[in-house]
């Protein structure tokens, strides 16, 4: 078995820091670690990985070059990245639209270079204006001014993994948009621990008047699940047209074999969380392992049919229609 992380917000953040370092040459590192919410270690992952980034046939004028200069840090982009792109407007419509939401991680600058040359492939396609939705909820805007202002918070919460809203009071270290969704990461006073907190489930946002020493939370921009140590890991079996459950979530141990099904380790915090991924694949996916999870589906599929068979027998669908039977023969 091999660990498999989720790769997708480490690549997003990536494409949006090479640009913002391409423009800013010598910049120190922990300037750019704080402006892109990281550490000065999980930056220095992160430029070992742009060393990679490259082009065929990888000689060494193929690849992206960054040169660290006591801390100082800049990104020499291979001749290949200066050549123009002959794009058709199918592809160009695809850039733009990925572009435009690329600006919307933690630290892309607004009026840098990325923007500007997504203003001119905009005038190029004559598509002036365009908007992508990155699906802002409705209390970001606080969150924001609660992250910036370093001040403490109270929120209501519904909590997806019991289906029950809580009122806590948080600290509030880092927001940012990652697999689709915006999260913060803050001190939970409630849970006494660090958590990480969807937006689109706070019900409300209330000042407490308190502020916080920033710093004391290790949140990494993109992190949206960190396991605990006391959380269940769970072995699943999947069919190959399950597959993509690996790439969508940490994963701890993975086993290819060769007719394209997997093997995989989940760390799980909430049961209710694996019962909808379990019935969501249905047929594709078993849990093998602890013996205990191995029923939690089907349960969960008996427990639903219970409470639909009881919601028609009392004033469901089939109950009206006996009932308007019944009144028409009376």
């Amino acid at each position: 078995m091999s660990p498999r992380a989720l790769a997708g917000p480490e690549i997003q953040r990536i494409l949006a820091l090479v640009p913002w370092i391409v423009a800013h040459p010598g910049s120190p590192k922990h300037e750019i670690a704080a402006r892109f919410g990281l550490t000065v270690e999980q930056l220095d992952e992160d430029l070992l990985l742009v060393l990679m980034i490259g082009v065929p046939p990888y000689s060494p004028g193929d690849y992206l070059d960054v040169d660290d200069d006591e801390g100082n840090v800049t990104i020499r982009l291979a001749e290949y990245f200066r050549r123009p792109l002959r794009l058709t407007p199918a592809e160009g419509l695809a850039l733009l639209a990925a572009g435009r939401a690329l600006l919307a991680v933690p630290g892309s600058d607004p009026d840098g270079p990325l923007a500007t040359a997504l203003a001119k492939l905009e005038d190029a396609l004559e598509l002036p204006g365009l908007v992508v939705d990155v699906g802002e909820p409705g209390q970001l805007a606080a969150i924001r001014d609660a992250v910036a202002g370093h001040r403490r918070v109270e929120i209501e919460y519904l909590s997806a993994g019991r289906d029950e809203l809580t009122t806590r009071r948080i600290d509030p270290e880092v927001v940012f948009f990652a697999t689709g969704e915006w999260y913060v990461g803050a001190y939970c006073h409630r849970a006494r621990d660090e958590r990480m907190f969807r937006v689109d489930r706070i019900r409300s946002v209330e000042p407490t008047g308190e502020t916080f020493e920033p710093g004391a939370t290790g949140f990494e921009t993109g992190d949206v699940y960190t396991p605990r140590a006391d959380d269940t890991r769970v072995t699943l079996e999947l069919a190959p047209a399950a597959a993509w459950v690996a790439e969508a979530y940490p994963t701890e141990a993975v086993t290819e074999r060769a007719d394209g099904s997997l093997e995989i380790v989940l760390a799980v915090s909430e049961r209710a969380w694996l019962e909808r991924l379990l019935l969501r694949l249905g047929p594709d996916a078993r849990a093998v392992a602890p013996e205990e999870i191995e029923p939690l589906a089907a349960h969960a599929a008996q427990r639903i049919l219970r409470r639909y068979r009881d919601s028609e027998g009392s004033d469901g669908p089939a109950a009206r229609r006996r009932d308007t039977r019944s009144r028409g023969r009376a």
